[in-house]
């Protein structure tokens, strides 16, 4: 069970010093960058603290001096894994651009780490680096004439629409594929044999596998959000 105040101790307070005796063998980063490799490898599921004392060679009960358990560990591993938000100042075109690299960006972090999206939900005490990620979004808008809770809304809107597209691929490795493109080979077939049955979804199918760009849904349901964003400063502004 998470205790917050614990979460949020290990998240934003100072790491704890021994006072006596020689410096430790084993740190809270070294526990996390391990927890970390041995979840992108294997996946969260199989990942336990037995299983984590066993990889770094140490018990089981000398990781609970760093942590309280599993689920304090895993807050500590997403806000890791996230790392700091990207510095997008640089970018040219005003917030639309800005949050379509930030978009991307997240995406390319859920990919090298895929059991992040089932781990950032629910109510939680947010890390700094994922807090971070938030204030760079929520940046992004300020001077559109959007209020902060429409800001707000506006990114939780990105950001669930970059999750729900990264927890649909499952192939591992397969960065430069959408997760349409993973289902095609599957779907094709099926489709074929109920031709009959469902004409407008073979009718889709088959245009996405022959139109270049028209099956990538991360890029189309960025456009359409950022639209959407756009007619609502646009109305708001008159």
């Amino acid at each position: 069970m998470v205790t917050q105040p614990h979460t949020a101790e290990l998240l934003w307070g100072s790491p704890a010093r021994p006072k006596r005796g020689p410096k430790p063998a084993l740190s809270l980063e070294q526990i996390v960058a391990t927890a970390i490799s041995m979840a992108d490898a294997e996946g969260l599921a199989t990942l336990s603290m037995q299983r984590l004392a066993e990889h770094l060679g140490f018990t089981k009960m000398s990781l609970y001096r760093y942590t309280p358990g599993k689920s304090e560990l895993t807050a500590l591993m997403l806000d890791a894994a996230l790392g700091p938000a990207p510095d997008l100042s640089e970018i040219d075109g005003g917030w639309r651009a800005v949050l379509h690299e930030w978009a991307l960006r997240m995406s390319a972090g859920l990919r090298r780490h895929p059991w992040v999206v089932d781990v950032a939900v629910g109510p939680r005490v947010l890390g700094p680096n994922e807090l971070d990620w938030l204030e760079t979004g929520l940046e992004a808008l300020t001077d559109t004439g959007l209020t902060g809770g429409e800001r707000l809304d506006a990114v939780v809107l990105i950001t669930g629409h970059v999750r729900s597209l990264a927890q649909q691929t499952t192939a591992t490795g397969a960065e430069t594929d959408t997760p349409e493109k993973s289902l095609n080979a599957i779907m094709t077939g099926i489709l074929a044999a109920n031709a009959d049955r469902y004409p407008q979804a073979t009718a889709a199918f088959a245009s996405a596998s022959s139109t270049s760009g028209q099956d990538d849904a991360l890029e189309f349901g960025l456009a359409r959000i950022f639209d959407g964003l756009a007619a609502h400063m646009s109305a708001r502004a008159d």
